[in-house]
């Protein structure tokens, strides 16, 4: 087994899509918070032209991605997404290390993300530190997200 990461490009986002939608439903959320959701984990082929976004190709299948964006001069890692069956395999470990690499090089020196609450220890693991939150409602439901961030 190989593992290569390189650059997303538009004729993957069907494949990211799934990838994103099926490693959201992991978690057990509700069907409904999964159909509200769908339109967020659905991802046009526009989106990989904007920023930067990465996958992890593993013997020839994209099997995980992130993107990076720019917001107020800090980079913003969006839409860290792993297939279930890799889930706890490194994956998004050597993902979240090369997103540190790139933002090294692209000169950030802070990287932020918004972290759905499932994957908070992945990222504290990572080395990220709570610094803030933000409340959303899912189908009248309060949720409450951190956003969590990193010296690179």
């Amino acid at each position: 087994m190989i593992l290569q990461i390189r650059r997303a490009n538009s004729k993957d986002a069907d494949v990211l899509s799934r990838i994103a939608f099926s490693s959201k439903a992991h978690w057990g959320y509700p069907k409904r918070w999964l159909e509200i959701w769908k339109p967020q984990l659905t991802f046009n082929p526009e989106y990989f032209q904007t920023g930067e976004s990465w996958t992890a190709e593993l013997d020839g299948a994209l099997i995980a991605f992130y993107t990076l964006h720019e917001k107020d001069g800090i980079a913003w890692l969006e839409d860290l997404w792993v297939l279930p069956e890799y889930i706890g395999k490194g994956i998004g470990k050597q993902l979240f290390v090369h997103a540190m690499n790139r933002s090294r090089q692209l000169h950030y020196r802070i990287i932020q993300l918004e972290a759905d609450p499932n994957a908070v220890g992945f990222y504290e693991k990572m080395g990220m530190r709570k610094v803030g939150e933000r409340r959303s409602e899912v189908d009248g439901q309060l949720r409450i997200l951190p956003i969590m961030e990193i010296a690179v």
